[in-house]
């Protein structure tokens, strides 16, 4: 029984130990949550300057990469309004073909983000360009109950990479948040979407 009591802090400083940790302009990235390999970040996150941020998925299943607010300042040395442009390479190191690729924005760890608190894939001020892929021809946006962007009509091979691009927005934001990662296999019998194609 005690050895089991020991084992369990220990393995927990292992995972935490393997994790990384890249910053770029006023943010940091991390893999801590487990499931793909962070492997770079660089940029400042405006739209002409986007941080781009490199991955490996090991598998086709959601990960989620933590998000860190590190230092805009707004009113009463609070942290100021967010404007992140960002650019996703993910490689795909799983053995399966890619056919869409979600993100979801998350304020609360396995929470979804609402209308109202804030954090969004630029909800009001959106426009092509705000979202875009290089192997996804279109793109399906949902806001309510969740924060959401669908990438579709297009496929990543294994071994091949894909970049997606997206601003995220939020006027009162908070130091730490989540972007849930989930890439999606072929579905038959799908309903129609509502989509637009971007281009970068």
């Amino acid at each position: 029984m005690m050895a089991a009591v020991i084992a369990a802090p220990i393995s927990a400083l292992v995972t935490r130990a393997s994790a990384a940790e890249f910053s770029a302009g006023a943010y940091s990235f991390s893999d801590e949550l487990g499931g793909f390999r962070l492997l770079s970040a660089s940029g400042t996150g405006t739209a002409a300057d986007p941080i781009v941020v490199k991955e490996e998925l090991l598998d086709v299943a959601p990960v989620t990469l933590v998000i860190r607010n590190r230092g805009i300042s707004g009113r009463n040395g609070g942290i100021g309004q967010l404007e992140l442009t960002l650019v996703k390479q993910i490689t795909n190191r799983s053995k399966r073909v890619w056919a869409g690729f979600e993100l979801e924005l998350q304020e609360v760890l396995g929470r979804p983000s609402d209308y109202g608190d804030g954090l969004s894939f630029k909800q009001f001020a959106a426009k092509p360009p705000d979202v875009a892929s290089d192997l996804f021809r279109k793109n399906q946006r949902m806001f309510e109950p969740y924060d959401r962007i669908d990438f579709l009509d297009g496929h990543v091979d294994p071994g091949e990479s894909v970049s997606l691009r997206v601003t995220i927005t939020d006027p009162t934001p908070i130091a730490e948040y989540y972007l849930v990662q989930d890439p999606q296999l072929l579905s038959a019998g799908l309903p129609p979407t509502r989509a637009f194609a971007a281009s970068k």
